[in-house]
């Protein structure tokens, strides 16, 4: 057996580990969950369970799927090592350690990119979401400017993907009997295999069937310089926004508040933070907020608790999905509508 099945049918297995919803199994998916799931296999190579936690909200999966595909997999102007040292150092940021044990390994698969340009790199992703000092230049990066929107792409997508990793999985891909010797030689194997199952290079675009045209959300204009980019972020926020449309204008208005009041940082260890956050709010919101708002500021602290609590006002799983999703990809526009895109080099 080759390595690409095996690793399939571990991951296959692994999507009973999310917690809270249950995912739509493989053999159990049908119309536009079934059209993802075959796009995500031929194209990432395997169906990842960070991909897979969405299908209880197709349109929200099928967001989920356009931004990774289109910013991270599918090479352009920013060969897909820099875009994996983007990945890898914004999750670092979000301290969302199940990312980074991915994404570090599959950046260790791959080769290198030309010299001198991680520390900066690393650097301009750890620094998203907060917000460039007054009187200070954006910082300088050797690439060119559709490059750096594809860059700036992966960066918005994995603020989101670490918020949503961060509720429903665990810390890390490797289950914890593993040996610890073993762990790395895990990682890599499995990052071996997330790869395009057909030749060549992925075809931008491809994916943006799975969801109508929508504009590009207000402060995401980089993205212009790579159009697939901008056309898979205004058709998933678009999405997200259209399948949350119950939530609340009270939490609505309140995540908006706090996100622009928020200078990018972490919100402490404890949830005192929290308290403030919902005062004023109608009781029959608090449910909802508590959860939106621990999502966009502090996915680990979400606990079973407030899970609960907003089941018993929203019991169906794609109503989790579809809060949670929410919260996390407007905290992501949010982060990229005001991070500086850095200046190319002169001459590029």
């Amino acid at each position: 057996m080759t390595v690409r099945p095996v690793v399939r049918a571990v991951l296959r297995g692994a999507l009973k580990d999310v917690r809270y919803v249950r995912v739509v199994a493989p053999a159990e998916a049908y119309g536009p969950v079934a059209e993802v799931y075959a796009q995500v296999e031929r194209d990432f190579g395997v169906l990842a369970p960070p991909v897979a936690l969405h299908s209880p909200a197709p349109a929200v999966l099928a967001a989920g799927w356009l931004m990774l595909r289109e910013t991270l997999l599918v090479e352009g102007a920013a060969g897909r090592a820099a875009k994996e040292v983007t990945a890898t150092a914004v999750s670092e940021a979000n301290s969302c350690s199940y990312c980074v044990d991915v994404h570090r390994a599959t950046l260790q698969t791959l080769e290198a990119e030309p010299a001198g340009t991680d520390a900066a790199l690393v650097a301009w992703a750890r620094a998203t979401g907060r917000p460039v000092e007054e009187g200070r230049q954006a910082p300088v990066l050797p690439f060119s400017a559709a490059a750096a929107a594809e860059i700036q792409g992966v960066a918005v997508t994995f603020h989101y993907i670490n918020r949503m990793v961060a509720v429903f999985l665990a810390d890390s891909p490797v289950p914890d009997q593993a040996p610890g010797f073993l762990r790395g030689t895990i990682l890599r194997t499995a990052a071996r295999a997330m790869r395009p199952v057909g030749p060549g290079p992925l075809r931008a675009g491809d994916s943006l069937a799975l969801l109508p045209a929508a504009p590009l959300p207000a402060g995401l204009e980089w993205a212009r310089e790579r159009p697939a980019v901008a056309d898979a972020l205004g058709r998933a926020v678009a999405a997200v926004d259209d399948a949350a449309r119950w939530v609340p204008e009270p939490v609505r208005e309140r995540l908006r508040e706090r996100l622009a009041g928020w200078d990018g940082g972490p919100v402490g260890l404890s949830r005192a933070w929290l308290g403030q956050a919902l005062a004023g709010l109608p009781a029959d919101c608090l449910p909802t907020a508590r959860l939106a708002l621990l999502t966009a500021f502090a996915a680990h602290q979400v606990t079973d608790a407030d899970v609960a609590a907003f089941r018993e006002h929203r019991p169906g799983d794609g109503e989790l999905i579809e809060l949670t999703s929410w919260a996390a990809l407007t905290t992501a526009v949010h982060i990229g509508a005001r991070s500086a895109v850095p200046r190319p080099a002169p001459g590029r």
